[in-house]
């Protein structure tokens, strides 16, 4: 039986990449030259640091860039609000969402049933099996996810005929 997984995953070798791009044009850049604006990545979480609230979202701007011209889909990002972490130091946390959460394959289930389609969605931990009888019902069950799932860049892997 024909069957396709619908995944949410960032590819993090190009997220590395962009990090490591915008720390150079920090440590380069003349308006960030003698405060302590930084970028780092562990595992997928980014944590941007600066003086204030308006240089973080500089540094926000200048990965968002990056990001983008590495062709990694900026709604993968997560952006939590900033904290102070002593003195007049601020920081904030960026996660690199990965896999779909339960709420969402719910989500995703229910358009499927909804549309009537010939095609079963079956949850698998962080990403949702769609398998059908014919190749055309699975094409648009994509499309169908596509048109309704707009605020996650999800994507199809695993297709098996």
């Amino acid at each position: 039986m024909p069957s396709f997984d619908t995944v949410l995953e960032a590819d993090l070798v190009e997220v590395r990449n962009a990090v490591d791009n915008t720390s150079k044009e920090i440590n380069t850049r003349f308006d960030f030259k003698g405060s302590s604006a930084a970028i780092e990545l562990k595992d997928k979480e980014i944590t941007l640091f600066g003086d204030a609230d308006f240089q973080l979202q500089q540094v926000e701007d200048i990965l968002r860039n990056k990001l983008t011209k590495r062709g990694v889909d900026v709604r993968f990002l997560e952006v939590e609000k900033s904290q102070k972490i002593g003195g007049d130091k601020v920081k904030q946390l960026v996660r690199v969402r990965n896999g779909i959460d339960a709420t969402l394959s719910k989500q995703i289930q229910k358009h499927i049933k909804d549309s009537k389609i010939k095609v079963q969605a079956s949850i698998q931990g962080d990403s949702v099996r769609i398998s059908g009888a014919k190749r055309d019902d699975l094409q648009a069950a994509m499309a169908l996810i596509r048109k309704e799932i707009t605020d996650m860049p999800l994507s199809f892997n695993n297709f098996r005929d």
